[in-house]
Parts: structure tokens; C-alpha cells; sequence
């Protein structure tokens, strides 16, 4: 590849800080954890965090600790990464699709209450890539409902909404810390909540269900093996502290791509919405109207061929083979989603790509959309 689609940004500061747990006798369980959770909490304003092995185990125990269960239903978007649905269907309860907003491309709240019913015990909306846009409404339909918001900020560390940070909108929150995102701790996630009573439970369900005052042996309910390492929570504690850094190399990044796809009328770039401060997790531009699915297929093949990684995000969930297997979805379910996921390719973005990098990127889809 000439240019690759993600990489991550490490300094020596996260080498030497990873070195130094591993110099020491707390490799798990150690010291560098409840740091780790502290400087969440000092960043969202939040009082409690609790940090763990993924973004998806986050949100699954998240849900438990929420009492989300068999016979619920929670209501979701289509138009996400798995995980998103993965986690409610881990808690024995059924995700409830609600088709997307053309323009944030997050779920559409004029759809939600239509999809409402006497078991839905949820709503967990996404930022879809990272934006933010729409959530005030969401959260505004689930406080008229009795409705619990577990905010899905997995791609929207950094975000803002109106003066308020991704993370901080619904009764809790989940980020996550794969190399692609923002800031990076290999491998981990993070949960994040005013709510002692949710904190505590994922705490438990996080190590093996022990309680507070249990003991290594001691276990008060079912419970999992989420821990995060203190390698990992030593890199995320660095990472971290350098966040407005970073997001201001990924906006760099975008207003480049804005700057040379601006006379390309054949795709349309992603915006910024009004009274949002985006930290950019992905840059996903979409084939215009009247281009479909088969189409975008040929030029993610034909950039990719070039040496240009790039992919298409997100395939629609209720589309996945297990889903239509299993669960009868098809074709036609949800329209908008559907149509945008057929569009979309995520162009290489990370935060140290170089401006002749993007120009190389942009003319290579030009010369690509030229010959199809």
C-alpha cells in the first residue's frame, strides 16, 4: 500500500510509560488502572469510569448494569459497526432498527417513538463517526418515554454538542481504543457515568462479578474477564493527555480533504454540523445520488489495486449474514441506510498524514471515477 487507511500515533512518551509498567512488579490490576480512570473522569467532568478490555464489552456490561435483559427490546441504528447490536443481542434482548437521518447519518429521531413499544427498556444511539448530531432529541424522547440512553461515543472521543462532551449525554457512555481510533490503547474501552450504581456493576462484571469487599475468591454473580492491563492503561493514560493535539492534527487532515475534493462534484465530503466540534474519527465521503452500490464496489477495488487502502463504512447490520439468517431482515428494510451504505468510502485518514498524501488519495479517486 502507498498509503494505508489508519495508523496510529505513538510517541516515545507512550513507549517509555509502557516500559516503565513493564519494568515494574503491576502489569494488570496495578496502579496505572485507577490512573487511567481518574483522567477520564477529570476530562468528561463525570464521576465515575471504568476502564475495560474493549469498546463492545463496555457496552455489553453496560447494558446488564442498566438491567437490559431477555424480553427487552432496545433501539438502535442500522448503520454502525457491529458491536453496536452485538452487545444487546449478548444480553438476550432484541435490537430495534430505526432507519437513519439522510444528512448526520445517525438515527433519525422523527423515527424513534414509532418504534417504541411496551418492551422497549432502551434507546443506544450512535455517534456515527464520531458526530454527535441529533442526540439532544434523542435523549429528549427517552426522558418523555422513561427511557434509559446508553450513548454509543465508541467513535466520538473528543466530540462536542452544544458545549458538551460525547460521553456525557446519556446515563452512560462508551468509548473505545482501537489503533483507528482517535487515541489508542491497542486494545480497551472505557465506560463512563454519574451513576455509582451502573459504575459499580460494570466494575464487578469487568472481574469476574467480585464485589467491593469479596476477596480474589470471592464472586457475587455471574461475571467476565474485561480487565484492561496496566500496559494498555499506561499507553491510554498518555494518549490521552495529548487528545486536543490530536484532534487538531485530524482536523488538519479534514480541511485538507475538504480543501481538494471541493471541485469534485461526483462526491459529496463530509460536514461539520452546526453547534458540533468533531474530532474526526473517520473520513467517509459518499458517491453522489444516481451512483450505487455495484459502482462504489469498483472503485474501492480500483483504489486499492493503485496502492490506496480504502474501505467502505458501514455495511448495514440488518444485512449481515447472521441477521437476514436469522433474524429475517432483508433488502428494502431501511431504505436511507441502504442507499447511503451503498455510497460510502472511507478514504485513509489518520492523524499524521501527510497534505501530499490526501492530494495523492484525491486524485487517484478522480482518475478512478473518470474511467468507470
Amino acid at each position: 500500500m502507498r498509503v494505508h487507511l489508519s495508523r496510529p500515533d505513538i510517541t516515545e512518551r507512550e513507549i517509555e510509560a509502557v516500559c516503565e509498567v513493564l519494568r515494574s512488579p503491576n502489569l494488570s490490576l496495578g496502579p496505572k488502572l485507577p490512573e487511567f480512570e481518574r483522567a477520564f473522569c477529570e476530562y468528561t467532568g463525570l464521576k465515575r469510569a471504568v476502564a475495560v478490555n474493549s469498546g463492545t464489552s463496555g457496552l455489553y456490561i453496560a447494558l446488564l448494569a442498566m438491567g437490559v435483559g431477555p424480553g427487552d427490546e432496545v433501539i438502535t441504528t442500522p448503520f454502525t459497526f457491529i458491536a453496536s447490536t452485538n452487545c444487546i443481542l449478548m444480553t438476550g434482548a432484541r435490537p430495534v432498527f430505526v432507519d437513519i437521518d439522510p444528512v448526520s447519518l445517525n438515527i433519525d429521531p422523527a423515527r424513534i417513538e414509532g418504534a417504541i413499544t411496551d418492551r422497549t427498556k432502551a434507546i443506544l444511539p450512535v455517534e456515527v463517526f464520531g458526530n454527535p448530531a441529533g442526540f439532544e432529541s434523542i435523549c429528549e424522547i427517552a426522558a418523555r418515554h422513561n427511557l434509559t440512553v446508553m450513548e454509543d461515543c465508541c467513535e466520538a472521543l473528543g466530540s462536542v454538542l452544544g458545549g458538551r462532551k460525547c460521553g456525557t449525554l446519556g446515563r452512560a457512555g462508551v468509548f473505545a481504543f482501537y489503533p483507528n481510533k482517535q487515541m489508542t490503547t491497542g486494545e480497551g474501552g472505557m465506560i463512563v457515568t454519574d451513576d455509582d450504581v451502573i459504575a459499580d456493576m460494570c466494575a464487578s462484571l469487568r472481574n469476574q462479578g467480585r464485589g467491593k469487599a469479596g476477596g480474589w475468591l470471592g464472586h457475587e454473580r455471574l461475571g467476565y474477564n474485561y480487565r484492561l492491563s496496566d500496559i494498555n492503561c499506561a499507553l491510554g493514560i498518555v494518549q490521552l493527555s495529548r487528545l486536543e493535539e490530536i484532534k487538531a492534527k485530524r482536523r488538519r487532515v479534514a480541511e485538507w480533504y475538504a480543501e481538494c475534493l471541493a471541485a469534485e462534484p461526483r462526491v459529496a465530503a463530509p460536514i461539520e454540523p452546526a453547534g458540533c466540534d468533531l474530532s474526526w474519527f473517520v473520513y467517509v465521503v459518499r458517491l453522489a445520488a444516481g451512483y450505487g452500490r455495484q459502482q462504489r464496489d469498483a472503485v474501492l477495488a480500483a483504489m486499492i489495486e493503485r496502492g490506496i487502502q480504502v474501505s467502505n463504512y458501514f455495511p448495514p447490520v440488518h444485512l449481515q449474514p447472521f441477521m437476514t439468517a436469522d433474524y429475517g431482515y432483508k433488502p428494502g428494510d431501511f431504505p436511507i441506510t441502504e442507499d447511503v451504505a451503498g455510497r460510502t468510502i472511507a478514504l485513509p485518514f489518520y492523524n499524521n498524514l501527510a497534505r501530499d498524501e490526501v492530494r495523492l488519495v484525491c486524485r487517484t479517486l478522480t482518475e478512478v471515477l473518470d474511467v468507470l
